[in-house]
């Protein structure tokens, strides 16, 4: 009876047997990423994982889910599947730590018309290749078939994390105050954010292939558009044993402009020198080539700025600066926290 019930579930295009085999065939891949607290190997209905009591004194878990939206369609269209899984952690774990907390542990969400095991089996390196970068256990996930909902080749990611930080070492932004220093850590080029537009302008509205050599960018421009999401979870991590930091803004979606306000308290405001760095050639491709003002640029891209950390200005600021160098940061200082008097004002002024 169940070989005859599986046939029929066969026939529908769920294919129970294909998914048994993906779970085992990755289960090297992901336990090659598993940190001390794991207590289970995948294929079972939940993951368990011990906190450090000696470790956290007052434990505070701290959580983010997150996807890469539609930059899953140049990986598609470059055939190319083992760095969007980077993309995927990246998303998550940069958002946590700017609470600064430490990545404990990741799950993730593959949603596909008919499994592709080659396919899947690339995505999945590219979760665990982000997940050894964060220092972050893949200790899970979920692979569902869903015939009909997709078109042939299409999928789709969501991720999720946990990390844990000490209650009284959480960074709000409570702490920023006038006179503090803005330092921007480099981006690795668009991250996954604004590929709707960017796909807009390269293919629909300029015919672009993924394929075709971009002579500013010294690339194609599918390797250029599926340059991995940098994670600043080790630089940070690092930083924070012996400094304090004010305020971390991952900036991702809404740019400059909605992100920094997110954690700036009232009467401060940030001032952006937008001349303090190189911005990487593909946002003038894309502002070019689409005729996009640049005051959307800074609000729909992060121009190069993919992680901004804000410090007092102190004797520490040059020791936070040479440190992050340390740790492969491109890092300079962007701008300052200013007074805002009028509680109705732009909490965000970019200075060209």
């Amino acid at each position: 009876m169940s070989e005859i019930k599986q046939s029929k579930y066969s026939e529908a295009g769920v294919d129970i047997d294909k998914g048994n085999a993906f779970v085992k065939g990755i289960k090297d891949i992901v336990s090659s990423t598993h940190q001390p607290g794991v207590l289970n190997d995948i294929g079972g209905f939940s993951s368990l994982f011990a906190i450090d009591t000696n470790k956290y004194k007052k434990p505070v878990l701290v959580t983010s889910t997150d996807g890469v939206g539609t930059k899953l369609d140049i990986a598609k269209q470059c055939n190319k599947h083992d760095t969007i899984g980077i993309d995927l952690v990246a998303m998550c774990v940069n958002d946590i730590i700017v609470g600064g907390a430490k990545p404990l542990c990741f799950l993730d969400y593959f949603s596909v018309g008919k499994l592709e095991l080659d396919v899947a089996t690339e995505v999945v390196k590219g979760i665990a290749e982000g997940c050894r970068q964060s220092q972050c256990s893949l200790v899970g996930g979920e692979t569902a078939e869903m015939p009909g909902l997709y078109k042939a080749g299409d999928y789709d990611l969501a991720g999720f994390v946990v990390g844990i930080g000490e209650r009284d070492k959480i960074i709000d932004g409570s702490e920023i105050k006038v006179g503090n220093k803005i330092l921007g850590l480099k981006s690795s080029g668009l991250h996954s954010n604004g590929f709707s537009l960017v796909r807009k302008i390269c293919f629909q509205d300029h015919g672009l292939s993924v394929d075709q050599y971009i002579e500013e960018l010294g690339c194609t421009l599918g390797e250029e558009l599926l340059k991995p999401t940098r994670i600043y979870v080790q630089s940070v991590l690092a930083i924070l044993k012996n400094y304090k930091l004010n305020g971390l803004v991952h900036n991702t979606g809404g740019g400059f402009i909605d992100n920094i306000p997110r954690i700036l308290p009232s009467g401060c405001k940030a001032e952006i020198n937008c001349n303090r760095w190189q911005v990487p050639p593909i946002f003038s491709f894309l502002a070019d080539k689409g005729n996009v003002p640049r005051e959307e640029m800074y609000r729909t891209f992060n121009m190069g700025i993919g992680m901004m950390v804000i410090v007092d200005d102190d004797d520490a600021i040059d020791d936070i600066i040479h440190r992050f160098k340390g740790h492969g940061e491109d890092v300079s200082i962007i701008g300052e926290i200013s007074a805002m008097p009028d509680t109705n004002g732009e909490q965000v002024k970019l200075i060209f």
